[in-house]
């Protein structure tokens, strides 16, 4: 500070004062993490819970989705039934797409913790309206809604770990309550009667049993902190230049340039670069998620396997937990010994080479058909997570930290809408594939795994230059 001592008793880098204005959550936070310098772990954990339950309503439904598109009785032929499934799962991402960049926004203005609270009141009424929905147009606008009202994404982005750990398990728990709790009057007859609420509709029970979860969570977020800082600073002439009012007055001068440095991100062709192989990767994991259930629970006849929900929520609980373990124990050493492009090309090509095993896995035997097929989707996933991770510390190795929030708005805005056309792309080709069974030329489900493969072809293709590029302090620790 600058005050009866001369100039040379101020050090060369000097501290500013922390400012703390009363009524200001924001500033109650940073008091309380200047007070409490220890690592907020009960937060940490909240934020982890938060973002498992908006994780959720995306896997939980996959399990189920064949059987629902069926009963739904919108499909003229069963060969439809993936036509019509592609676009429920497209319409959550649609939703998404149109309102990531509004939520950011409302975030920065109105605070953290209401678009939190808006997003699990949202999931908490059209979760529950999407498990009574008995018409295709009901599903539509339910999953839509979803979607659109889900703002929280970008504003739980800044706790990395939490949301990657999160994901996975929500992996596990999701499919896990659509798996098994879906037409629970077939399975469980005994507790559940035809003529009873959940008979009459067969798919509500998962989406309560979610619901209920979303409603605990709504009432945990009362204590969740808010983290916006909301004082307005204003500059007066007779302010000594040093104060620290005049301080935090003179950042706000930054914004303007920061506004302007936004548009130079589109540049940074380290940073696009790295968001075009994390779209292509989000497109592959989509698609594959969508198809791959379709694909089980349909007739032997059309290529399928003849699964039932449960087998697949079971595979997809395996495949999940498999998942966290990979990313906490295994991804880490392996990122060490091959680095981040090599590591993704790897994963790459065992992913070209696993799907195109898919279509024989139908000519195996029960017990060797469920073995094989769990093998091969915990491989695949891991995969798809492996080069997703790898996108993203490139995108942060791509730009400064005072710039990684914004680019994660892009990055999230950009993949969503990959997300959007992927699911309806994949229903399409699944349709598809089931009408031309006798094809001269990929017969049946083999032209789906074909064109998938061609996907994560293109991700190979794009790890090299001058696609990719990397940024300067990034490249002397990654293999080109």
């Amino acid at each position: 500070m600058a005050g009866g001592e001369g100039k040379a008793a101020v050090p060369l880098l000097e501290k500013k004062p922390e400012v703390y204005f009363d009524g200001c959550p924001g500033c109650a936070m940073d008091r309380r993490k200047a007070e409490n310098p220890g690592i907020p772990y009960v937060l940490f954990f909240h934020m982890w819970i938060i973002n498992l339950v908006t994780c959720m309503p995306l896997s939980s439904l996959f399990p189920y989705l064949y059987f629902m598109i069926r009963d739904f009785h919108i499909a003229k032929r069963v060969e439809d039934i993936g036509f019509y499934a592609g676009f429920v799962g497209a319409s959550y991402m649609l939703g998404r797409t149109l309102t990531s960049i509004i939520w950011g926004i409302l975030a920065d203005r109105i605070g953290r913790k209401p678009v939190i609270v808006i997003t699990i009141c949202s999931m908490l009424v059209f979760n529950t309206l999407f498990g009574l929905s008995v018409h295709y147009w009901m599903a539509i606008a339910t999953r839509f809604f979803l979607g659109f009202l889900h703002g929280s994404l970008g504003t739980i982005r800044a706790y990395a770990v939490e949301v990657s750990t999160s994901w996975a398990v929500a992996l596990i728990i999701g499919p896990a309550i659509g798996g098994y709790l879906a037409q629970p009057a077939e399975k469980y007859p005994k507790w559940f009667p035809m003529n009873s609420l959940f008979g009459r509709f067969p798919y509500f029970l998962p989406s309560l049993c979610l619901s209920v979860f979303y409603f605990v969570i709504l009432i945990s977020s009362i204590w969740l902190p808010e983290t916006l800082h909301m004082h307005k600073l204003e500059k007066r002439e007779d302010q000594p230049a040093d104060s620290p009012i005049a301080y935090l007055s003179n950042s706000e001068d930054s914004v303007k340039q920061h506004i302007t440095s936004t548009w130079s991100l589109f540049k940074n062709w380290p940073l696009m670069s790295s968001i075009v192989l994390f779209c292509i990767a989000c497109f592959d994991d989509m698609a594959y998620t969508e198809m791959f259930p379709l694909w089980a629970e349909s007739n032997k006849k059309y290529g399928g396997l003849s699964f039932s929900t449960k087998d697949v929520g079971s595979i997809f609980v395996v495949t999940g937990s498999s998942i966290l373990l990979y990313q906490t124990f295994v991804y880490p050493r392996i990122i060490k010994v091959l680095g981040l492009i090599s590591t993704c090309r790897v994963a790459a090509i065992l992913s070209m080479v696993l799907l195109l095993t898919y279509p024989s896995m139908a000519n195996f035997s029960r017990s060797w058909l469920y073995c094989a097929v769990n093998i091969a989707s915990l491989l695949k996933n891991n995969c798809i997570v492996t080069i997703v991770t790898c996108s993203f510390i490139l995108q942060n190795n791509s730009v400064p930290q005072d710039q990684r929030a914004t680019a994660n708005g892009i990055s999230t805005t950009l993949m969503s809408l990959s997300k959007t056309f992927a699911p309806a792309g994949a229903g399409i080709m699944f349709s598809w594939a089931q009408k031309h069974q006798h094809a001269f030329l990929f017969p049946g489900d083999q032209i789906l795994f074909f064109l998938l493969a061609m996907v994560v072809f293109l991700e190979f293709i794009w790890t090299f230059k001058p696609f990719l590029a990397m940024a300067k302090e990034s490249s002397s620790s990654s293999c080109h």
